[in-house]
């Protein structure tokens, strides 16, 4: 059973923060229904489903990586909760998963392979993304499924009051995200419109984190700022099988901008899909980071990066350009930078 998430203080300090870490015991899994254009599979139901239909050679009941019938019960209070949330819509979710989905998933999530991963590294982020399901496990291939397929879509779209929402098949800037020590990503504000679809307009992101003994003193909690970018309103921490959902708009600031101080061989890991909705001609805003009160001189290479990636953005747009190519160049960029001598 999936809980509430209760913020424990009304604003992001420096300190700690004691969250439930979730429960992981549980289920086995099969596999899902739902292909990335929402098609349905020849194979046993991912969502709980009266009359969901059945392998003929195995007729016990279909096992299931979300129970989506307890969402859609609660869908009310959920709703009330979301639109309610500060410092702007969201809810966070913890157990989300069926248990044993979320132990699989642990297990089968990637290592960072520079033949699979595409690496953000630039003055405003430090992580890697990974939209390739063939290399994924089939775990996360379900849950993907999943959360992509259109009875969750709908639920996504009453927790927001909005109809017609649809997901990405591509991924766009979403997939597995990953990001070690030093990795960081500075507040922002999330594009407004898909850059290969220009009717597409982005309305919400979920983020389904897989961090197993996630402890405080490693950072990378997601924080929510203000409007004006003058206070964090919430600090959520990173850990296994909570889920976040939050509406897109431009003020909609969040971000991990304090470098993380985990241990080696420990990586802050996490699942992010977008939800669009189709409008006519939605106003195009690129990804817009915003430097924090404190920030002093870096808010100078916050606002130059900034004005880079919206440059690159246009040409993105307008080339059809995809993210790997500005990963190669930001990979070596950073390897350079790296064998530099120091002093």
């Amino acid at each position: 059973m999936f809980k509430m998430f209760r913020h424990l203080a009304p604003s992001c300090g420096r300190g700690n923060l004691a969250l439930n870490q979730g429960n992981l015991g549980g289920r086995r899994l099969d596999t899902g229904d739902w292909d990335h254009n929402g098609q349905i599979r020849p194979q046993n139901w991912s969502l709980r489903d009266e009359g969901a239909p059945r392998d003929s050679e195995n007729m016990s009941e279909p096992k299931t990586v979300l129970d989506i019938d307890r969402l859609e019960q609660d869908i009310d209070r959920l709703h009330a909760e979301y639109q309610s949330a500060s410092p702007y819509p969201h809810i966070v979710l913890d157990d989300f998963l069926e248990p044993d989905a979320a132990k699989a998933a642990l297990a089968e999530f990637p290592s960072v392979n520079p033949e699979q991963w595409t690496n953000y590294i630039h003055v405003n982020e430090r992580k890697f993304s990974n939209t390739d399901v063939s290399t994924w496990g089939p775990t996360l291939q379900q849950i993907l499924d999943t959360l992509n397929s259109p009875r969750f879509v709908q639920f996504i779209g009453k927790l927001l009051g909005a109809d017609d929402l649809i997901a990405d098949p591509s991924l766009e800037g979403g997939g597995l995200h990953q990001s070690a020590a030093g990795g960081f990503l500075n507040i922002h504000a999330d594009y407004t419109v898909h850059p290969h679809n220009r009717t597409w307009l982005r309305r919400a992101n979920i983020l389904l984190y897989l961090n197993d003994d996630w402890k405080p003193e490693y950072g990378g909690a997601l924080e929510l700022w203000s409007a004006d970018m003058k206070e964090c309103v919430q600090k959520i921490m990173p850990v296994a099988n909570r889920v976040v959902v939050f509406t897109t708009s431009a003020t909609a600031f969040h971000g991990h901008p304090e470098p993380m101080r985990c241990p080696e061989g420990v990586t802050r890991r996490s699942l992010a899909l977008y939800y669009f909705s189709v409008e006519d001609d939605p106003m195009v805003r690129s990804t817009t980071y915003r430097s924090r009160p404190g920030d002093g001189a870096h808010s100078i290479a916050i606002f130059a990066d900034t004005q880079m990636l919206r440059a690159y953005d246009w040409t993105k747009r307008r080339l059809g350009l995809s993210d790997e190519v500005a990963s190669r160049v930001l990979g070596l960029r950073d390897r350079m930078k790296r064998k530099r001598p120091q002093g």
